[in-house]
C-alpha cells in the first residue's frame, strides 16, 4: 500500500471540559510576524512535549508545532477560499513531516477533507508539499480539486523547519469524485487539523512519496477569522512568486516554547529560495494475486460478511445440508483461522496467538492497531476482518433482556419467539463474569470504589445473565464471551462446526462489490480481491432456490445494497455516477426502500471520577511489554489480567427513567479505568454512559460517488432523549458522591447533568466522543413495506428484502431500535433465530427469461388488462415465472395474455 492512514484515529476521542470542547480547541493561540517576510499570522500551537497514547487531540507534540493563518482583510463578510499559511513543524535529528486538514465550520477530521502534508527534502531549505484526501480511514488518495499552493518562504534545521505559503482554494473542497463544499469564513470561526511524525517520507525528495501514519501527536483547534484577516493580505500575497531567506536562523519562531503573543521584528531576506513544487499525490492501487472464481459451481447460500450475523448462519444453513460460501473481505484475525497480526516485539512469536484471541489486547484498535483491521470505506470506526465486530470489540456478551424485543421488534420477533434461539445461542457460548481459568478477578480497584456508592444508594448487585430482565438500578461484573481465557465467541464456536462440513467453503479477503438480480430475484454475485489469495470473478447462485445472505454491518450491508440498486434513488443515483455507472443495474430495475435509514447508536456520555485507591494498569504498554508475569501467567496457565477485557471494565451499571414524553429509555454505565476527556490516566475512571431502548433519535448513513459510505445525519439529539440522560447523570453523581474520599471531575462540581451536556457538541466533530459505535437499524426489519408511502421497513419478517425472492439480511442492520447492552449477543441470536425463518420460507418458482414478443408473467405491478388480476403465475401452464429480459417490459395485451415488448 503506497501511503498509510493519516489521521486515522478516532475522531474527537478526547474531550476536555470548558468553553473550548464547543470549538473542539486544542491549542494555545497567539499573534505572531513572521520575521523573513513581514507576514502577521494568528498561531495555533501545540506545546513541546511528549504525547500519550496515539495522541489523539494532543496539546503537545515532541519539538512542538505551530500554524500560522493569515486571511483577506475582508474574510469576515465574505467567505474566502485561500489564506497564506506557516508551519513551524519539528524535526528528530532532521527527520518528520507536518500535516494541516482543511477544515470546515464544523470539524476537521480525517474523511473528505483536504490535507495539506509538508516536510524537508534534504536539499538545502527546500520544503515537498502534497495535497491528499481520504473518504474514510483509508490511506489518502489524489486530490484533484483546484487548491494550489505557492511557496513564499522556507528554512530547515536539524531540530524543526519553517515554511511559509499561499494556499489558494484550500478552504474550497471540490474533488469531483466527492460532494463540494467550502469553509464559510464569514461564519466567524472554522476548525483546522494537525498531525506530525518523527518519520521522514520514504522519498524526501518526491512529493509523491508514501508517508508512514502520525506518530507525534494530532489534534484540531479552531481560527478566529477578525483575529486572521489582515487589510495587508493583498500585498503579502503579491510577493508570492519570491522565497525570501535570511541569515538570522535564530529568529525566534512560536513554537511549544514560545510565548502565545510573541511577535518579532521583520528581517530582510538576503537571497531567494525556490521551495520544492506542491503536488497531489495518490495511492496507488493495489494489484492483489487474486484467485479466480471456480468455473461451473454455484452455492445454495452466499452469506457476505464473517461477523456475528454471518457466522452463525452460515454454520446453520451447511448443518441444514445446504452448500454455503461464506465471504470474508478482511483478512484472519484469530491464530485460530490463520490471523498473523502479533506486538512487533514478538512476545507472542511461537505461540498460537494473535492479539484479537487475548481479551486484555482488544484496546489495540483504538491505540495504532487499526492499519489493515479497521474498514477503509466508511468514516467510522468498523472491524472489516474475520469475526467483524466480535474480533476487535471488548466481547461483552448480555443475554437479551426481554423488552428489547417486545419494544423494538414486530409480531414474529418478540422474546418469547426468540426464547429457543436464546437458549442455543447460550448453550454455545455461555459467557462468564471471572474469564481467568484460576476463577480470580484481577485488577478490581474501579469495581472495588463504584460498587461502595451503588451499593449505598441501594442498587443491587446481580449476576447479570442468571437475570437478564433486572437492569433497573442494578449493577454486575462484566459478562464476556470469552472461554479458556481466550476470545472465544462465534469464531470459536459456530465457525468451527461449519468449517468441519463439506458443504461450507469459506472466503477470505475478498469483497462482494454488487449483487446480480433479474428483477427481485438474485442470480450471482460480483467479488474482487482486497488482499492476495481473494477471489475474483462471479459467484453463481443455485438456479432458483440459491439465496444470498448480507451480514456485512450497518455500514456495508447498506453499501452492497446500494450498489445492487436497493435504496432510495438519491442513492442509487450515486452509484450511477460512480465508477459503477457503466455496469450498474438499469433504474427501471431499482427497489426503492429506505435503507440507510433509521441509523442508531448507542448515545454516549462520558462522566469522570477520581479516587486515590484507584490504579491504572498500562494496557497500551501491554501491546509491546506486557508485565513479565502477567505475561507468563497468561501464556503458560490462561490466568491473570490478560485474560479480561482491557481497561479494566466494571462494574456495569443499568437504570430505566421515564423520559419527559413518557417512554422508558434504558441505561447502561460501563466502568473502565483510565482517565479521559483532559483528567489524566492514574487514580481516574471513565464512566461511559449509553443511552439504549426507548431513544427517539435516528440518523441516517449514505453512500458517496468514491462508493464511500458516511454518517450524513447523527443518531443523536432528540431534546427529550437528551433531558432523560441529564437525568441519568445526576442520578449517578448522587450514587457516588458519599463515597469518601471520591473526586467527580466530570461533571465539575455544581454542574447538573443538564448543564453538562450543554458544554460537549453533538457534532460530526465530536462523534469520536458521543459514540458508542453500536451501529444498527440501516435495514430496518418490520411490517410496514418501505416501497410503499409512509413504509419505513426494509425486510419483512422473515428478513427479506421487500420486492426480491431471494436476498435477506441477517446482521445489525435489521434492529429497528437500540437494546439495552453492547449489542453482540443479541445479533447472534437474531441469526440463530432468522436462520430458522429463512430454511422454512418458501422458494420462488423458476424464473424463465423470455425474450422480445414472448410470453410474460404479469405480476399486476403494470398498468394495463392485467391491473385488476393481481399477478399470475404459471402462464400457459408451465408453473414459473416468467420474467423478461433486461431492458424489456411485461405489458398486457388482452385479459389473458401479456408479452415482453
Amino acid at each position: 500500500m503506497k501511503t498509510i492512514s493519516f489521521l486515522s484515529s478516532a475522531l474527537g476521542v478526547a474531550l476536555s471540559f470548558g468553553s473550548a470542547v464547543l470549538a473542539q480547541d486544542y491549542a494555545t493561540h497567539g499573534t505572531f510576524t513572521e520575521p523573513n517576510t513581514g507576514i502577521s499570522f494568528y498561531t495555533s500551537i501545540e506545546a513541546n512535549g511528549a504525547i500519550s497514547g496515539d495522541g489523539d487531540m494532543s496539546t503537545v507534540s515532541v519539538g512542538g508545532f505551530t500554524f500560522g493563518i493569515a486571511l483577506p482583510g475582508n474574510a469576515a463578510t465574505v467567505d474566502s477560499y485561500e489564506y497564506i499559511g506557516l508551519i513551524v513543524g519539528s524535526l528528530t535529528n532532521g527527520a518528520g513531516w507536518s500535516g494541516i486538514v482543511q477544515g470546515d465550520n464544523t470539524g476537521a477530521g480525517m474523511p473528505n477533507h483536504l490535507m495539506l502534508l509538508a516536510w524537508p527534502t534534504g536539499v538545502g531549505n527546500t520544503i515537498a508539499t502534497s495535497f491528499r484526501y481520504s473518504v474514510s480511514y483509508q490511506a489518502p488518495v489524489d486530490y484533484k480539486g483546484s487548491a494550489k499552493v505557492t511557496p513564499i518562504f522556507s528554512k530547515v534545521n536539524a531540530t524543526s523547519f519553517t515554511f511559509v505559503y499561499r494556499c489558494q482554494n484550500c478552504l474550497l473542497f471540490d474533488d469531483p469524485s466527492q460532494p463540494s463544499f467550502n469553509t464559510s469564513t464569514s461564519q466567524g470561526t472554522f476548525e483546522q487539523g494537525w498531525a506530525q511524525s518523527t518519520v521522514s517520507p520514504a522519498d524526501k525528495t518526491n512529493p509523491d512519496s508514501p508517508v508512514q501514519q502520525h506518530n507525534n501527536g494530532m489534534g484540531e483547534f479552531q481560527i478566529t477569522v477578525s483575529k486572521a484577516a489582515n487589510a495587508a493580505y493583498a500585498k503579502w500575497a503579491g510577493i508570492s512568486s519570491t522565497v525570501p531567506t535570511s541569515s538570522a536562523s535564530a529568529a525566534p519562531y512560536p513554537t511549544g516554547n514560545s510565548t502565545a503573543n510573541s511577535t518579532a521584528s521583520v528581517v530582510a531576506p538576503s537571497s531567494t529560495l525556490a521551495a520544492a513544487p506542491s503536488s497531489s499525490v495518490s495511492a496507488t492501487p493495489t494489484t492483489f494475486k487474486g484467485v479466480p472464481v471456480p468455473s461451473a459451481t454455484s452455492y445454495d447460500y452466499v452469506v457476505v460478511g464473517g461477523g456475528a450475523g454471518g457466522i452463525p448462519i452460515a454454520d446453520k444453513l451447511s448443518a441444514a445440508g445446504h452448500s454455503v460460501l461464506l465471504i470474508e473481505k478482511g483478512v484472519a484475525s484469530s491464530a485460530r483461522w490463520g490471523g498473523t497480526i502479533r506486538p512487533e516485539s514478538g512476545w507472542l512469536d511461537g505461540y498460537n496467538l494473535t492479539w484479537f484471541d487475548i481479551p486484555g489486547e482488544c484496546n489495540r484498535i483504538w491505540n495504532g492497531g487499526s492499519q489493515g483491521v479497521a474498514c477503509t470505506d466508511t468514516d467510522q470506526m468498523a472491524g472489516c476482518i474475520l469475526g467483524g465486530g466480535t474480533a476487535v470489540n471488548a466481547g461483552l456478551w448480555w443475554k437479551p433482556n426481554p423488552p428489547d424485543w417486545d419494544y423494538n421488534f414486530p409480531a414474529g420477533w418478540k422474546s418469547t419467539d426468540l426464547a429457543a434461539a436464546t437458549g442455543r445461542v447460550f448453550s454455545r457460548i455461555p459467557g462468564t463474569d471471572h474469564p481467568s481459568r484460576d476463577g480470580l478477578l484481577y485488577v478490581q480497584s474501579g469495581w472495588n470504589i463504584v460498587s461502595q456508592g451503588l451499593a449505598s444508594a441501594n442498587w443491587t448487585a446481580v449476576t447479570a445473565n442468571n437475570v437478564p430482565a433486572e437492569k433497573d438500578r442494578t449493577y454486575a461484573h462484566t459478562e464476556y464471551m470469552y472461554s479458556n481465557g481466550e476470545r472465544g465467541g462465534p469464531m470459536a464456536t459456530y465457525l468451527v462446526t461449519a468449517n468441519g462440513r463439506n458443504n461450507f467453503h469459506l472466503w477470505l479477503n475478498t469483497s462482494v462489490e454488487r449483487i446480480n438480480r433479474i428483477g427481485g430475484h438474485a442470480t450471482s454475485v460480483d467479488v474482487i480481491a482486497t488482499n492476495d489469495g481473494g477471489h475474483v470473478g462471479t459467484v453463481q447462485l443455485t438456479e432458483t432456490t440459491g439465496r444470498v445472505i448480507v451480514a456485512a454491518g450497518a455500514f456495508g450491508t447498506p453499501k452492497l445494497l446500494f450498489r445492487s440498486g436497493i435504496g432510495p434513488s438519491d442513492m442509487l443515483e450515486q452509484v450511477q455516477q460512480s465508477t459503477d455507472g457503466p455496469t450498474f443495474i438499469k433504474s427501471t430495475d431499482w427497489i426503492d426502500l429506505p435503507v440507510g435509514y433509521n441509523l442508531a447508536d448507542h448515545l454516549n456520555t462520558d462522566c469522570v471520577i477520581s479516587h486515590p485507591n484507584i490504579s491504572y494498569y498500562d494496557w497500551p504498554a501491554a501491546w509491546d511489554t506486557p508485565i513479565t508475569a502477567d505475561k507468563i501467567s497468561y501464556l503458560t496457565n490462561r490466568t491473570g489480567p490478560l485474560t479480561q477485557a482491557a481497561p479494566d471494565i466494571g462494574p456495569m451499571m443499568w437504570e430505566v427513567i421515564k423520559g419527559p414524553d413518557g417512554i422508558d429509555r434504558q441505561f447502561q454505565w460501563t466502568s473502565r479505568v483510565e482517565g479521559s476527556n483532559g483528567v489524566p490516566s492514574g487514580n481516574s475512571m471513565t464512566l461511559s454512559l449509553y443511552l439504549g431502548r426507548g431513544a427517539v433519535s435516528r440518523g441516517r448513513t449514505t453512500i458517496g460517488k468514491s462508493l464511500n459510505m458516511v454518517v450524513q445525519t447523527l443518531p443523536y439529539g432528540d431534546p427529550n432523549d437528551l433531558t432523560t440522560v441529564g437525568w441519568a447523570i445526576d442520578n449517578m453523581v448522587n450514587a457516588l458522591k458519599t463515597i469518601p474520599n471520591i473526586t467527580i471531575n466530570l461533571p465539575p462540581p455544581g454542574v447538573s447533568g443538564a448543564d453538562y451536556l450543554k458544554t460537549i457538541p453533538l457534532t460530526y466533530a465530536n462523534v469520536g466522543a458521543r459514540r458508542a459505535n453500536h451501529w444498527m437499524g440501516t435495514a430496518k426489519l418490520g411490517t410496514d413495506d418501505g416501497r410503499l408511502e409512509d413504509g419505513t421497513a426494509v425486510v419483512d419478517t422473515n428478513t427479506l428484502i421487500y420486492g426480491t425472492d431471494n436476498i435477506f439480511v441477517v446482521d445489525a442492520s435489521i434492529f429497528p431500535g437500540m437494546p439495552s447492552t453492547n449489542p453482540s449477543a443479541l445479533i447472534v441470536t437474531a441469526s440463530e433465530h432468522a436462520s430458522d425463518l429463512i430454511l422454512a420460507h418458501p422458494y420462488p418458482k423458476k424464473t424463465t427469461i423470455v425474450k422480445k414478443g414472448g410470453q410474460c408473467t404479469n405480476t399486476g405491478s403494470s398498468t394495463g388488462w392485467f391491473g385488476w388480476w393481481g399477478g399470475v403465475t404459471g402462464v400457459g401452464g408451465s408453473g414459473n415465472s416468467l420474467t423478461c429480459d433486461e431492458g424489456l417490459a411485461c405489458k398486457a395485451v388482452n385479459y389473458f395474455s401479456s408479452v415482453c415488448q
